[in-house]
């Protein structure tokens, strides 16, 4: 298991969930919620500066048929400006499916989830966003345990597309 912060981002069309483990790669828990649009990427590599991050792991919602929907070319390009601004800090795309579920349903077990009218149900996106993002993290850091391997896929800075996969 490679030591170091790892830095999680699950980026939705209005939010991005982030989540960092500890450094040593073992637990992830939630950072924060960054609202989509003008420096979002800037606050993204500045998490990154603070926190030391040796990697960044974008999540990719991969369809079950292995084609890639408008929401995983979303990632992807999400991904690859990301990976151009952090360079050489590596940027991962791992496969997100069902984390919003995932952490949804973890969050509404939760006996302090409840919260009614419009501030709960922001509230309640901002902390799924951040879940979502701890889950994918998490997910990431077991499966490098398991198989030894960093999970995903690299995106390269330099190019458009990755052609790398390991897993």
């Amino acid at each position: 298991m490679r030591h170091g912060v790892r830095l999680a981002v699950d980026p939705g069309n209005a939010r991005i969930g982030v989540a960092a483990s500890d450094p040593s790669g073992t637990l992830a828990s939630p950072v924060e919620t960054v609202r989509r649009g003008k420096g979002d990427l800037d606050r993204i590599a500045l998490l990154v500066v603070e926190r030391e991050a040796r990697e960044v792991v974008v999540g990719h919602p991969a369809s079950l048929s292995g084609q890639e929907g408008p929401a995983a070319r979303s990632a992807r390009a999400f991904a690859n400006t990301l990976a151009r601004l952090l360079d050489p800090i590596p940027v991962r795309l791992v496969d997100e499916r069902l984390t919003t579920v995932t952490a949804q349903s973890q969050l509404l077990s939760g006996a302090s989830f409840g919260k009614k009218g419009a501030k709960g149900g922001k509230a309640r996106r901002s902390v799924i966003d951040q879940a979502a993002a701890t889950v994918l993290l998490q997910s990431a850091l077991d499966q490098e345990r398991s198989t030894g391997h960093p999970p995903g896929e690299i995106v390269r800075s330099s190019q458009g597309d990755s052609d790398e996969r390991q897993g």
